[in-house]
């Protein structure tokens, strides 16, 4: 029931049955130290989650919960957020719920223990690897106050020290947060997809628990139920999620109409995805090459199958020498790409890299697809030569993005400082819908290239644009672009409509395609008057 529904019910009972419901629930919460407000607060309060994600709009009540949480449920709790100075409002909460500012220590990082044996510390995370000073540290509760402005290594990182000693004490997370502003926080989109990817082939209801197992590639694996379920040969106990949504009207504490004033006074694209619950798409950075806007329109275009006729065009591969990082296949047919492939770096053998990791791009080639080979890293070598050793010479084309080069923007009006910079800028332009026939990029749905995609900024140097440098977005999003560069590189070569219509329509009765205004450089330029 909505706390709207509650209050009215409540005004219109007789005053003498009203004062003995009143009477019951005084003596049903004498022992709390803080009582949560009818409606999803209180769902919130009472889910079985091991991680709750809990929001989607300001003013839901999402500070509050995690603080009575811990006063009320837990002895040992940590509640994070992103700086040291975003911390005062929740320590001054907590002192008034409290009753008084005994057993609280403000000096960094803030304490506060209560009731002999419990206490609540407040941590920040600024910075990439900052997480790492709580390590060891254990807690049964943890809490990420605005949980998207972190990265999803630095919770995942925290949750390892989510344990207890007492027993019977339960342990668990809450994430308690708006949308995200930026690409960072996408990751939520992912680890709630049942409930927030409205693609989801089997969505879930609001506070309706799913189950699911993180394996040791950090990915998650939905799964039936609770218990243990084997994935990929290993055993894994599998943890519950949910996600419950709450707005400003679902808090009586706040007065409305003050709150909403101070709503309305946001920039109206922050205002937008605040209140969007999560559906909204966040706002773009300054100077970002790819518009976010663009992304998505390109994701909403794509369709299981490729365009009829249209062969394999190109394959960007991001490499790998095992390890952590991860193979990335990118296939393209003309602007259409194939679902990503993905080879975890721990299946790729170490003693042979390149022999193994060309193998498998040759397994996956169809139509003599060009292939663009990221030479960065120092990865690419050793599976060049490999690719070379087997297909033409012509068809494999080395990648690097580091080196100067004369591409201009399609307007010739500027130049870029080296390839990488270039390949960003020309798919930005494959993705403008203005330009005559609109976009002809067709994306798999995946967070994680959205995030990729859209995290590079730019900036205008006397040698020409110049884009923020891989390492820089990297740390940003405490993972590499794997995703991202891979569909890069499959724009930045191959075949294209312009070039190559004409050879695909005369290979398929005939039939002609709309060809779109698309420039492709001197190369692709040459090859259209060959046709």
């Amino acid at each position: 029931m909505r706390l709207d529904e509650v209050l009215t019910a409540l005004k219109g009972m007789p005053p003498k049955e009203r004062a003995e419901l009143q009477k019951l629930a005084l003596e049903h919460t004498k022992g709390m130290r803080w009582v949560p407000n009818p409606g999803p607060q209180a769902q919130g309060y009472h889910s079985q989650a091991d991680v709750l994600l809990f929001g989607g709009e300001p003013g839901g009540g999402k500070s509050q919960l995690g603080l009575g949480l811990a006063f009320n449920c837990h002895e040992r709790t940590l509640i994070m957020r992103r700086q040291y100075t975003d911390l005062d409002a929740l320590t001054e909460e907590a002192i008034l719920i409290n009753g008084s500012r005994d057993g609280f220590n403000g000096s960094a990082p803030p304490c506060l223990k209560f009731d002999g044996h419990k206490r609540i510390d407040f941590g920040a995370a600024s910075r990439p690897g900052d997480e790492q000073h709580w390590m060891g540290r254990p807690h049964d509760l943890i809490v990420f106050d605005e949980a998207t402005q972190f990265a999803a290594k630095q919770i995942r990182f925290l949750r390892g020290w989510l344990r207890t000693t007492t027993p019977g004490q339960r342990t668990r997370t809450v994430l308690g947060t708006n949308p995200p502003l930026t690409a960072e926080g996408l990751w939520v989109h992912e680890m709630f997809a049942p409930w927030l990817n409205p693609q989801h082939p089997n969505p879930a209801q609001p506070g309706e628990l799913r189950w699911v197992v993180v394996d040791e590639d950090d990915k998650d694996v939905w799964v039936e139920g609770p218990g243990t379920h084997m994935v990929n040969g290993r055993e894994y106990e599998a943890e519950s999620r949910t996600f419950i949504p709450s707005k400003m009207t679902d808090n009586p504490q706040l007065d409305h109409r003050d709150y909403q004033k101070r709503l309305d006074a946001l920039p109206a694209e922050v205002r937008e995805i605040l209140l969007g619950g999560f559906r909204t798409t966040f706002r773009d950075q300054p100077f970002q090459i790819i518009p976010t806007a663009w992304v998505k329109a390109a994701q909403e275009r794509w369709t299981a199958n490729p365009p009829e006729g249209v062969p394999m065009c190109a394959m960007g591969v991001d490499c790998s020498g095992g390890g952590n990082d991860p193979m990335v296949i990118a296939p393209r047919h003309d602007g259409w790409y194939d679902k990503l492939i993905r080879i975890e770096g721990k299946d790729i053998p170490q003693d042979r890299p390149g022999k193994h990791c060309a193998g498998l791009v040759i397994s996956h080639r169809q139509d003599a697809a060009t292939i663009i080979l990221d030479m960065g890293g120092g990865y690419g070598g050793p599976m060049y030569e490999q690719l070379i050793e087997n297909i033409d010479k012509r068809e494999v084309v080395a990648y690097k993005g580091a080196e100067a080069t004369s591409m201009r923007t399609h307007d010739k009006k500027l130049g870029f400082v080296n390839v990488r910079t270039a390949a960003l800028w020309r798919f930005r332009e494959a993705l403008d819908p203005s330009q005559p026939g609109g976009s002809p990029i067709a994306l798999p749905p995946s967070p994680t290239l959205m995030a990729d995609l859209t995290a590079p900024t730019f900036e205008v140097t006397p040698r020409g644009i110049k884009a923020e440098s891989k390492e820089d977005v990297c740390e940003r999003l405490q993972r590499s672009t794997d995703e991202g560069d891979a569909v890069i590189q499959a724009w930045h070569d191959g075949a294209k409509r312009p070039s190559h219509h004409r050879i695909w329509t005369a290979e398929h009765g005939g039939r002609r395609r709309k060809s779109l205004n698309v420039d492709l450089g001197p190369r692709h330029r040459a090859d259209r008057r060959r046709n």
